[in-house]
């Protein structure tokens, strides 16, 4: 690509959520390359890692605008790996790079790109890793939005840094770099016991809610026993820790549950909570991208906390999704049980994706609901 301008007008977010406020490219992408550049130049192929590229534009600017080779990256959500393949297609890229696990990424890296995530433990399990695995001399950069970083990050990079500096803002973004890694034992998988519950939940850094039980997740548990009496089959869809695949499992013996989400993070979290609780001989966890491994019409009981916000914005087609997906992968008569924010009102996308949907509990804070698979 002759210039960022080439390169990043031809990224998409596809096959992510598109609305008029969501971008495939920002500006923190674009500074993140900018600050980087020197240490780029310097480096060989294998030697660069990014974490957490939302839609590509770190990679494939990394390769095209500066030059690295065999670049690694490791992204949590499913959906940001296929759209940093999609776009590495579009801009004839593919094959510039490979996808890893977290756990893999750094190994010998010089220079690591990183999205800077909302959560501090997801930042923290992060420098871990990259502190144990990277070069002696590597770079780290970690990018955020100004209004999201705070100086409990740079806290956390000095926990597995030694040296940690700011670079000045432009366009509401900011970059921390971190150097002189200092390896240590990692803090992840973490496990909290839930007496009230009977459980004991176990959290990777960037797994929503970490080692507690959301609010929401409360609310549909509170239903456990009205859920699909005779179910045998059951699908924690975008189950985070994995809370609601053990409750269910824990209840009924004879249930079989099936727990898929598109976190990475999330999937070794629920996979630890399945372990700890010694559920996971009748917990399969997967992870994709709205039950798309699940075959049709094979579950009898579906249960769903959907996230609502992308970033900044409510996006109400995010559950929208989620939502047909249990439509596919039910029985008919199977049943639906969700929980959402009260003023969302999803009771009539429900009725029209699923079946009939009738209320099962409302507060001022959260509705559940219960929809009947269609026959």
């Amino acid at each position: 690509m002759s210039s960022p301008a080439d390169l990043f007008d031809r990224l998409r977010r596809d096959p992510d959520v598109e609305a008029p406020e969501l971008v495939a490219v920002d500006a923190t992408d674009r500074l993140l390359l900018d600050e980087a550049a020197a240490a780029l130049a310097l480096c060989g192929p294998g030697e660069v890692a990014v974490v957490d590229d939302s839609y590509g534009a770190l990679t494939l600017g990394a390769t095209a605008l500066h030059g690295a080779r065999d670049v690694r990256v490791a992204q949590d959500l499913l959906v940001g790996e296929r759209a940093l393949a999609r776009n590495a297609e579009r801009t004839d890229l593919a094959g510039s790079y490979r996808s890893l696990p977290l756990a893999e990424v750094a190994a010998g890296a010089r220079v690591v790109l990183v999205k800077a995530p909302k959560a501090l433990d997801a930042l923290r399990e992060i420098a871990e890793v990259v502190a144990a695995a990277a070069a002696p001399d590597v770079s780290v950069f970690v990018g955020g939005r100004v209004k999201h970083m705070t100086h409990a990050m740079n806290d956390v990079l000095r926990d597995s840094f030694t040296d940690v500096s700011a670079t000045l803002a432009r366009q509401k973004s900011r970059v921390l770099v971190a150097r002189g890694p200092r390896p240590g034992p990692s803090s992840f998988p973490r496990c909290q016991e839930h007496s009230d519950l009977g459980l004991t939940v176990c959290a990777h850094g960037a797994a929503f809610a970490g080692t507690k039980v959301d609010l929401g997740t409360r609310a549909l548990l509170r239903a456990l026993g009205e859920m699909a009496p005779d179910a045998v089959t059951a699908l924690d869809l975008g189950c985070g820790t994995g809370v609601l695949a053990a409750a269910l499992a824990s209840a009924r013996p004879g249930l079989r549950v099936t727990a898929v989400d598109q976190s990475a993070a999330a999937v070794a979290s629920a996979g630890a909570t399945a372990v700890v609780n010694r559920l996971d001989a009748r917990i399969d966890v997967v992870r994709d991208d709205a039950a798309e491994t699940v075959p049709d019409a094979s579950v009898d009981l579906v249960v769903c906390n959907p996230p609502f916000h992308l970033g900044a914005a409510v996006v109400t087609t995010a559950a929208d999704g989620l939502f047909a997906a249990a439509a596919r992968v039910l029985r008919p008569g199977g049943e639906l049980w969700t929980v959402y924010n009260s003023p969302l009102r999803y009771r009539s996308g429900l009725n029209r994706l699923v079946g009939p949907t009738r209320l099962a509990g409302q507060d001022r804070r959260f509705t559940v609901t219960c929809s009947t698979r269609r026959g």
